[in-house]
């Protein structure tokens, strides 16, 4: 019985939230998973071992464990930009609308500055591997060709 808390992207954000409300597993999109009984910031190892504790606990094979995780088809592209802020331009913002409007209810979309590289990212995930492919594709083109003509 698990409830969900979405964050702004960062292990710090992550950290901060944790500590607000008393939680003690967070984790991103990243593979980064955090897991305050046992250190701050995101711990591969740590991560490991506890998994590994877990799967012992159940004494059961990881295959028949494993049958539990049903993914979400997702995918991530950057566009380089050389400057500018093509977020703020029209027909970008209306690629991005459009987007989240074929998504609907059965998907999501986050679009955004990376905070330590001149790119954009953008993530799209639902149920529909093909819907997915095309909003992603569909808005890295608007923002490649956007940032072309600038």
């Amino acid at each position: 019985n698990l409830q969900l808390h979405r964050t702004k992207v960062g292990d710090r954000y992550v950290v901060e939230h944790m500590r607000a409300h008393g939680l003690n597993v967070g984790g991103e999109q990243s593979g980064h998973i955090v897991l305050s009984d046992f250190s701050t910031t995101g711990d591969g190892l740590v991560s490991a071992l506890q998994v590994l504790a877990c799967i012992k606990r159940q004494n059961r094979p990881v295959s028949e464990l494993s049958k539990k995780f049903a993914p979400v088809p997702q995918l991530l592209k950057n566009v380089h930009i050389s400057g500018g802020k093509p977020l703020e331009e029209a027909l970008v913002k209306a690629a991005i609308e459009d987007g989240r409007h074929r998504l609907g209810k059965a998907g999501r979309l986050v679009i955004r500055p990376s905070g330590t590289e001149p790119l954009i990212r953008v993530m799209a995930e639902g149920d529909d591997q093909q819907l997915v492919e095309a909003v992603v594709n569909d808005i890295v083109g608007v923002i490649s060709e956007t940032r072309s003509a600038a």
